[in-house]
């Protein structure tokens, strides 16, 4: 089968390349929900409402003080529900289908059972148990995932500074190996001996035929199985890994068993050539580009301060012009054929990468880019902007007129400040402040590799309605649940209600989110008063300005109505 699959490997150029990409970019949506938490030399995790459900019971929710004429829409972030994460898995699928290791084993493979089954009937029944077997395979994988480690483990690894290295640099493993550097590979032994079971014939010999599939075809489908059983264990339910690879897998097998029962289909499949590699190598490249969101993630954690927004894109807009070129067949790689010409598929394909690059480059001198904000490293870490925007001068924040004259942690959470507005990032002194100014305190639960958080401040807090009532009506209170640095020793404890040591910044916000409000997601949005009490239903991320603006407008009618409750 193997030497088969070698000699079917042939050269040439297909449309298909352009439906790769596409489920490609869908599936890597993974890239947006990772989150680190690192610190300098140890690495803690962030306290989840699952540490203790018992604490959780005893938890007596804040009594939210209503707002006279306003009302708002809860809406708290819910992780993935187990269809999402069977249909990222079954387009993650299709996209491993059209991979060189797999896709030329569809002729062959219902070929194979039409002959030696010598009816179509029995030819029918073979490639279903075929393909059964596939589904098996793949959803015991994911259901060994969640024994071994299970779902809070892995939710763990998801904000986890180490994690979030790994899978940077096994990423960029997985482009190299894409863009033909070297060939991930299983062992040839386990291998051989299951292509020797599988000549047993018999039910047994068709599982291990699918068998030897997966392991012969890992080097392909490798980057993509790990990727979704990343995103469904850490983003879905407890079952999501095992309902992830039902998707992968039934999207691999449903083809063997449709051409099983319509041989004449087969001819209408694009021949195997040199296209195959070409989806292998636009997969590698977008490997490496979404790669360096979790570089970014650990930089952040660890104020590192060195790979800032205009890097990052810098580095896109590298990737995506190196893209463009392989597709107008100006570069090439070891294992691809000259580009005799371009098809048209080909072309508006290029047409598209090479529009997102033009639309990344005026990012370099401060353009927002809101449609891939929740990519990019925070706006303040910009170092250069053209015109008068988040990074100027000209829009500094207005001083406010406070007894308290140094904010506590402004130095270490320069890099996450927001143009025009007045950040705080103590409690106790957001409450100093707005007992002064008289004003409520909107709390932010934020995160610096909050994916959402970013998307929100740039969709939603962007908007000059919003963004005046956050600077003039507002103390803004930003807690990171994910900063590491650690408490001085006598602030340092063991959380009632999660059990957990607090000794850093951000276990200590992420505690008082979890045992205050029941909540674990960021962005996470509450409205105070000077003494604590919360004025109206908080709300996770929402992306419609009216919302927000009706939300903000509803605390400040409450803190108002009450007098501030000072």
């Amino acid at each position: 089968m193997k030497n088969t699959l070698k000699r079917l490997l042939g050269k040439g150029i297909i449309p298909a390349i352009i439906f790769a990409l596409v489920l490609a970019v869908g599936f890597n949506q993974q890239a947006r929900a990772a989150q680190a938490d690192t610190s300098g030399v140890v690495f803690t995790t962030i306290p989840t409402a699952a540490d203790s459900i018992a604490a959780q019971k005893k938890l007596q929710k804040p009594t939210a003080v209503k707002a006279a004429g306003a009302t708002i829409a809860k809406n708290e972030e819910k992780p993935k529900t187990l269809w999402q994460i069977f249909i990222e898995g079954f387009l993650g699928g299709f996209a491993a289908l059209l991979m060189p290791c797999i896709y030329p084993l569809l002729p062959l493979t219902v070929s194979f059972f039409t002959k030696k089954a010598g009816s179509r009937q029995k030819a029918v029944f073979q490639s279903l148990i075929y393909g059964i077997s596939i589904i098996v395979i793949y959803v015991s994988l994911g259901f060994v995932i969640t024994l071994c480690f299970g779902s809070d483990a892995l939710n763990s690894l998801a904000t986890n500074g180490i994690f979030n290295m790994f899978f940077f640099l096994l990423l960029v493993a997985f482009g190299a190996s894409f863009l033909g550097a070297f060939e991930l590979t299983l062992p040839s032994s386990l291998a051989n001996k299951l292509d020797e079971n599988s000549d047993k014939g018999g039910l047994s010999g068709i599982f291990f035929m699918a068998a030897t599939l997966v392991v012969v075809s890992f080097s392909c489908t490798g980057p993509i199985i790990g990727s979704l059983l990343v995103e469904a264990a850490t983003k879905g339910e407890r079952l999501g890994p095992a309902v992830g690879m039902l998707g992968f897998s039934a999207a691999l097998a449903i083809p063997f068993t449709i051409f099983a029962l319509f041989p004449s289909a087969l001819k209408t499949l694009p021949k195997s050539g040199g296209w195959l590699n070409s989806v292998k190598v636009v997969l590698g490249f977008l490997e490496l580009a979404f790669a360096l969101k979790f570089l970014s993630n650990v930089d952040l954690a660890y104020h590192w301060n060195w790979f800032d927004r205009e890097v990052f894109l810098s580095l896109w807009i590298a990737i995506g012009v190196m893209l463009f070129l392989y597709l107008i067949g100006k570069i090439r790689f070891s294992h691809d054929s000259p580009v005799e010409h371009l098809s048209v598929f080909r072309t508006f394909l290029s047409i598209i990468v090479f529009s997102f690059v033009m639309f990344m480059i005026p990012g370099l001198w401060g353009a927002p880019l809101k449609v891939i904000s929740g990519f990019l490293p925070p706006p303040a870490t910009q170092d250069f902007y053209l015109t008068n925007g988040s990074g100027s001068s000209s829009d500094a924040a207005p001083q406010q007129s406070v007894s308290i004259k140094d904010k506590k942690y402004e130095d270490l959470f320069r890099r996450g400040k927001h143009a025009g507005l007045n950040e705080w990032y103590d409690y106790d002194q957001a409450l100093q402040v707005s007992k002064e100014l008289k004003k409520p305190v909107i709390i932010d639960f934020t995160g610096w590799n909050c994916a959402n958080c970013r998307k929100m401040e740039q969709e939603v807090w962007s908007n000059p309605e919003v963004h005046k009532r956050l600077q003039n009506d507002f103390v803004l209170l930003e807690l990171y649940v994910d900063e590491k640095q650690e408490l001085p020793k006598e602030q340092q404890t063991i959380s009632s209600f999660s059990g957990k040591k607090i000794n850093t910044i951000g276990n200590k916000n992420s505690d008082y989110e979890a045992s205050k409000f029941n909540v674990n997601s960021q962005p996470y949005y509450v409205i105070i008063n000077a003494k604590g009490d919360v004025l109206v239903p908080p709300q996770g991320a929402n992306y419609s300005v009216d919302n927000y603006i009706k939300f903000l407008d509803s605390g400040k009618a409450a803190f108002q109505n009450n007098n501030g409750s000072n």
